[in-house]
């Protein structure tokens, strides 16, 4: 049994709603909690609320926390269809809980050092501020896996600078990075990668449990999705390799992340550790696609109705 806790950005982009889909369809993660990063956490909130409850995890708390960047230098990106599908007018009464979401991340791990591992699949202000809150929290934690970066490769040089999860706050993704804390990282060249396409959004319909319902209702709404067919699973690999890090080729690098640059603020540069630069990251570099798209199918379809 794994003890997880999930800190989202969960809105627009269908993939965190699908990576929280995995973990509560995967019996070997105990999902303690569930806190919101990045603009309208409340909205963030209800949304995981909203999830939760349609799967009967009732009694999983959820937190809302950080809305800015931790300098305030990079304006919040807001596509604005966060919640389209989800919610209804009759869940304005689902609310977080009283305590900030950084709090609790500190108080959780803390009194229970080496036992939680913390899944970050957004803008890492949070967990920056956790940190600088309890410094003593990096070392405390089972592990720290990551959704975020890009090593662009000669295989990516047609993916963007700057991946959106860092580029939210770079200066967090500076200060986590240099933490001392285990971090898995999960980059956009891997899960650019993986796919789900429409028959698999309709496997996961066919479950007919109001929760894969809503899950595939998500996936159909996304606007690029509707475009092209299918979208990628980016953060549901990530939470995939802590349950199977063998979906993933794994490499022990050094990640440093650009603060500056008209071009560049946000980009995370990875080399070979050296004594000067020692290794702060595992980081997947290749994915068995195949392999991953059906492990994860076969969980989130899983004819369970729980």
């Amino acid at each position: 049994m794994i003890r997880l806790l999930l800190d989202t950005d969960i809105g627009t982009d269908v993939d965190d709603c699908l990576a929280l889909a995995l973990i509560l369809t995967s019996s070997e993660f105990r999902l303690e909690g569930v806190t919101c990063v990045y603009g309208d956490v409340l909205l963030r909130s209800r949304m995981v609320r909203k999830l939760l409850n349609l799967r009967g995890s009732i009694s999983t708390p959820v937190f809302a926390g950080a809305d800015q960047p931790i300098l305030g230098l990079q304006p919040v990106y807001w596509e604005g269809h966060e919640g389209v599908g989800l919610l209804d007018i009759n869940d304005q009464t689902l609310v977080p809980e009283p305590e900030h979401a950084v709090d609790y991340l500190v108080r959780t791990v803390m009194n229970n050092p080496g036992q939680i591992h913390l899944a970050a699949i957004g803008p890492l202000t949070n967990i920056v501020l956790a940190l600088k809150r309890e410094p003593h929290l990096a070392h405390a934690l089972a592990g720290l896996t990551i959704m975020g970066g890009a090593c662009r490769g000669y295989d990516s040089l047609h993916i963007a600078y700057v991946e959106h999860n860092i580029r939210c706050d770079p200066e967090a993704a500076h200060i986590v990075f240099s933490s001392g804390a285990p971090i898995s990282l999960v980059p956009l060249d891997v899960t650019l990668q993986t796919r789900i396409r429409s028959a698999d959004v309709e496997r996961i319909r066919g479950v007919g449990a109001p929760f894969h319902t809503a899950v595939a209702d998500q996936v159909a709404l996304y606007p690029p999705f509707r475009a092209r067919g299918f979208t990628y699973l980016h953060d549901p690999l990530a939470v995939a390799t802590i349950l199977a890090p063998d979906l993933v080729t794994w490499r022990t690098l050094h990640v440093d992340v650009e603060m500056s640059g008209r071009l560049t603020a946000g980009m995370t540069l990875m080399r070979e550790p050296s004594d000067a630069v020692p290794a702060n990251a595992r980081v997947a570099l290749q994915v068995d696609a195949t392999r991953f798209e059906e492990w994860f199918l076969s969980r989130v379809a899983a004819m369970d109705q729980a």
